[in-house]
Formats: C-alpha cells, sequence, structure tokens
C-alpha cells in the first residue's frame, strides 16, 4: 500500500509540473480547442443539415476534431523538454520511467478532456443533436481518448528525436489508432441513433482491449524509445 501511494504520488508531482507549465503557456490545449472547432465548422457549413441524416455523419465528425486536435496536442508532449535541453534532467529523475510515461498520459488525458468539454457540446448545439445520451457518451469519449493519449505518448517520445517530429507523430499515430476511432465512431453512432450500450457491446470490448493492452505496451517500450 505504501509503494502504491509513494508511486500515485511521483506521477501526480509530474503531473502537476506539466499542468503549471500549461497554465502559463496554454499552448497544447487552446490549440487543440481552435482546430477542434474549425473541424467541426467546417463540416457543419459542408453538409445541408436539412437533408442530411446528421445523426449519421455526426461521429465521423467528432472523432475527426477530437483525432486531429489531440494529435497537435499530443506532439508537444515533450516538446518543450526537448527544446530546452531538460529531457536529459527528466531522465535522472529518480523514479521509474513508466512513472514518467503515466504522468506524461495523465496530462495529455486532461488536455484532451478539456478540449472534449467544449467540442462535444459544439456539436450537439451545431448539429442540433439530442442531449439524452450525453453520459454514455462521455463514457465513450472517454475510452476513445485513454487508447489515444496511451499510444500517441509513446509515439510523441519516438517523434522528439526527429526534426520532422510534427509530420512523423501523425504518420505513426493515425494508423495504430484507427481501430479506437472505428469503434468509437460506431459507438457514438448507435448512441445518436437511441440504441443502449449492450447492442454494441463488442465494440466496447473492442475499445478497453486496446486500451488495457496498448498502454502496458507503452508503458513497458517507453524506456527504450525515450533514449537518444
Amino acid at each position: 500500500m505504501g509503494q502504491a501511494r509513494g508511486f500515485l504520488s511521483r506521477v501526480l508531482t509530474l503531473v502537476a509540473k506539466d499542468i503549471r507549465i500549461e497554465w502559463r503557456t496554454r499552448d497544447s490545449v487552446v490549440t487543440m480547442v481552435v482546430f477542434g472547432l474549425i473541424v467541426l465548422l467546417t463540416f457543419g457549413f459542408a453538409f445541408d443539415m436539412a437533408v442530411v441524416n446528421v445523426g449519421a455523419i455526426a461521429p465521423g465528425v467528432l472523432w475527426a476534431a477530437i483525432a486531429f486536435s489531440s494529435t497537435l496536442g499530443l506532439s508537444r508532449s515533450f516538446s518543450m523538454e526537448k527544446d530546452r535541453g531538460a529531457i536529459e534532467g527528466l531522465l535522472l529523475l529518480p523514479v521509474d520511467r513508466s512513472t514518467i510515461f503515466l504522468a506524461k498520459v495523465a496530462a495529455n488525458l486532461m488536455y484532451m478532456g478539456v478540449a472534449e468539454v467544449v467540442l462535444v457540446p459544439a456539436l450537439v448545439v451545431l448539429f442540433n443533436l439530442s442531449a439524452a445520451h450525453l453520459g454514455s457518451l462521455l463514457l465513450v469519449v472517454l475510452l476513445g481518448s485513454v487508447g489515444f493519449a496511451g499510444v500517441g505518448t509513446l509515439f510523441s517520445a519516438i517523434a522528439i528525436h526527429s526534426r520532422a517530429r510534427e509530420v512523423l507523430l501523425p504518420v505513426l499515430l493515425l494508423p495504430v489508432t484507427t481501430p479506437v476511432v472505428l469503434a468509437c465512431v460506431k459507438v457514438t453512432n448507435s448512441i445518436f441513433a437511441g440504441f443502449s450500450l449492450d447492442e454494441v457491446a463488442h465494440w466496447l470490448v473492442l475499445l478497453v482491449a486496446f486500451d488495457v493492452i496498448f498502454l502496458a505496451l507503452s508503458a513497458l517500450l517507453f524506456d527504450y524509445v525515450i533514449e537518444d
């Protein structure tokens, strides 16, 4: 119990450090929110809402906005430490590398959560959708975000060693997270159509399995990819 409490304390300390830095700059969150809203507005004005079945296209629009905006935020996971030469200091901390990884994942999840708190209501208003099943939708958003943040944090650690890291991260991340996006779109579509989560339980199982497997694999591989 004491070891678990100490591990959690170290993770929270590193998360607090990242949040303080983000609070001062607001680079990641603002960029994610603005880009996500641009995606929603672009699709919103591209379709004739009186003709198109908005319930069928809204899930794809939402997850396109979340995926693209999250990729922008994830690209900055280690960029500040790398650009300021602080990555070596981070790695010299007397903690396991998995502690650093989980702290980065938690911080990225918070940034994504702030963006999603804006994007989900914006989608509901823009596409004139019902908010009756908002609780189920938030569960799906959480599961999708965990998988996206876990894999994205690992690939961000890989990409910082490249001068083209802004280009490399999407190339690595989006193909691997395709199952997450597809599952989230399917479940979100069923939610907007009024179906219960029991009818798409297999997609939820896929999401949970992806989150557990890839989060564990990413934590194990992080020690190797973060080194120069």
